[in-house]
């Protein structure tokens, strides 16, 4: 089992405060348990447009190459979202040590696309593309990371946690949206059993089954609109 480190009270201040910065270097400590509730309904975040079993919103966006993904051209193939910000300390550790580390290289093909999505605002911890780019080679992405610089795509989704995670269809259905697993963020060592909603999505998306898992709540730093 993957071990996350402990750290003492002061560090986790610490990384509470990194997630509600607007700007901020890359956090070097464990998530703050405030930071980590899953999200309730906020003004920057408004009532979600996405349904879960309805078609999921289309959108085009560009990733760091300057490449354009719409979401209707993926057609035919299962889509992750996973909203994204570099220097989120709950991004940090889940890709370093927790679920998403290196978890996509496994289910990337040419029946799945995986995309990250930043919505932070200008000003706001993890916005821009340099701040994406080192946070795609600290981290080893290989999937596309697209700017949603207006926010537009996150408020349509109803994102308010990074990461928070959905999983589309082939036929372009929303079937599952909120937390990539039951850590809430936490040591793995201390979850008796560690469940990867996601990775049960897929395959009950690639086994032709239903996904009854409904929406879990997400947990993470929150998504930082503009006003």
């Amino acid at each position: 089992m993957i071990r996350a480190p402990k750290f003492a009270a002061p560090l986790l201040l610490l990384a509470s405060m990194a997630c509600n910065k607007s700007t901020a270097p890359e956090p070097s400590t464990t998530p703050s348990a405030t930071e980590s509730a899953p999200a309730a309904p906020t003004t920057s975040a408004p009532e979600t447009h996405a349904v879960l079993g309805q078609a999921a919103p289309d959108f085009t966006l560009t990733d760091l190459e300057g490449k354009t993904h719409e979401l209707s051209a993926y057609k035919g193939k299962t889509v992750v979202l996973e909203w994204f910000n570099p220097d989120c300390p709950f991004v940090k550790q889940s890709h370093t040590e927790g679920t998403l580390k290196g978890m996509a290289k496994n289910f990337i093909g040419d029946d799945l696309v995986w995309l990250a999505i930043n919505s932070n605002a200008e000003g706001m911890q993890g916005h821009g593309k340099a701040a994406n780019e080192a946070g795609r080679d600290r981290y080893g992405i290989s999937y596309p990371i697209l700017l949603d610089t207006t926010g537009a795509v996150g408020k349509a989704y109803g994102a308010k946690r990074t990461p928070h995670m959905y999983v589309i269809d082939p036929t372009g259905k929303l079937v599952y949206r909120g937390a990539i697993d039951n850590s809430k963020g936490g040591d793995l060592e201390d979850v008796p059993e560690v469940e990867n909603y996601v990775a049960k999505t897929i395959a009950l998306v690639k086994a032709g089954q239903p996904v009854d898992m409904g929406e879990v709540p997400a947990w993470g730093c929150t998504v930082k609109y503009g006003k």
